[in-house]
């Protein structure tokens, strides 16, 4: 019996799974009894669940190492908070040009205090940090436009989000703006564009250094002259959207 076999066997007992039970949360047909028995292989997939659901190191399960558990949780918490003279959290606005400077800037606080700052006394942005950060570029149409701001709360883990959140991803040289998708790879997460011009970008977690999920928006055009043939088209699209999004949650 291989070493990857035996290290399979004694995983699933050690978590008091049956054959059938981990098989299920594995994705595998049937039982693990095959596996274990030696006449089906341990497939990439298989490997990915283990890492995902019990941060169990590939290289352990095939013999190449002592290290049972990989930690792959990514601490994406803001590296740097701001207070006003009360002490007091107040939420900087970062807008693009200053994103240029974020990634390289992250840890200094000095370079935090040269950037516009407010509270907003409303009871939905209590409770946590919120930073703004203004939207560059037309990836992210028709739901935020160049130029708005979107305000956003800090996440500690990734392991927080909810499926398809809009989150501002702050990488090692670059800022973006996307929605948020799980990779089938645990190391890695879809950056989702509501513009379909613009193809999903596979990053790796460990590239992220901030994540900041959007809750709100600052827009200043307004469109007061609107038809009722553009706000009925308006709508379309909205529910277009909604349609798409509940197609995406069913799959």
């Amino acid at each position: 019996m291989s070493i990857e076999i035996k290290r399979f066997k004694k995983l699933r007992e050690s978590l008091n799974e049956t054959q059938q039970s981990f098989a299920e949360k594995l994705g595998i047909k049937g039982s693990t009894a095959d596996i274990e028995r030696g006449k089906s292989k341990i497939t990439g997939s298989v490997v990915a669940e283990l890492l995902k659901q019990f941060k169990i190191n590939p290289l352990w399960l095939f013999g190449k190492s002592f290290q049972q558990f990989l930690d792959t949780s990514q601490n994406v918490a803001p590296k740097v908070v701001t207070v006003d003279g009360n002490d007091s959290e107040n939420m900087v606005l970062v807008n693009i040009k200053a994103a240029a400077g974020y990634p390289h800037n992250i840890v200094d606080v000095d370079w935090y205090k040269q950037l516009p700052a407010f509270d907003l006394p409303l009871p939905e942005y209590r409770n946590a940090t919120y930073r703004g950060f203004q939207v560059d570029g037309d990836s992210m149409i028709p739901s935020l436009y160049p130029k708005e701001w979107v305000l956003a709360k800090a996440v500690s883990s990734i392991d927080d989000l909810n499926k398809n959140t809009i989150c501002v991803v702050i990488m090692k040289d670059s800022v973006l703006v996307k929605k948020i998708q799980r990779s089938d790879d645990p190391s890695k997460l879809m950056l989702v564009s509501i513009n379909t011009e613009y193809p999903p970008v596979q990053i790796n977690i460990v590239d992220i250094q901030e994540l900041w999920q959007v809750t709100s928006k600052l827009t200043f055009n307004i469109d007061t002259d609107a038809s009722p043939n553009s706000l009925l088209m308006q709508l379309q699209e909205s529910m277009d959207k909604l349609k798409k999004d509940i197609s995406e949650l069913k799959s």
